[in-house]
């Protein structure tokens, strides 16, 4: 298993981790088989999208802001609820097709954590498979 090391910068924010895991892809050496990125912390996500515009990942970020407000009815005394809400629908971990050593992505997409408690610094852990 592999980790990556994710410094966030924002409270809120995508970075596009998708270099940091097809790293790990390569290193693993397998021809064919599966990945899994999954990220151990509750108040961040993982999702796949396009990673050619910006302003999709913006898109998405606002609108989970606008579904989940950061201040609510919550009874969570940090004052997090939404991040444990949003990484609740985006979700922890991908599962990611391997084939001639490469993940299978479509033309535009790319691997972003999901921060929604940040600043912080994240782990990733990836785990390739034959």
């Amino acid at each position: 298993m592999d980790r990556i090391q994710v410094r966030t910068h924002q409270r809120k924010e995508f970075v596009d981790i998708t270099r940091e895991v097809t790293d790990c892809v390569r290193k693993a050496r397998i021809g064919r088989g599966t990945c899994t990125v999954f990220v151990p912390h509750t108040t961040c996500g993982l999702t796949i999208n396009e990673n050619a515009d910006p302003s999709v990942t913006d898109d998405i970020l606002r609108t989970l802001c606008s579904l989940v407000p950061e201040s609510g009815r919550y009874r969570h005394a940090e004052g997090n609820s939404d991040a444990h809400i949003q990484s609740s629908l985006t979700g922890h971990s991908l599962h990611l097709i391997v084939e001639e050593s490469r993940l299978m992505l479509g033309t535009w997409q790319g691997i972003y954590l999901c921060e929604f408690d940040g600043p912080r610094n994240r782990e990733v852990w990836v785990k390739c498979s034959e």
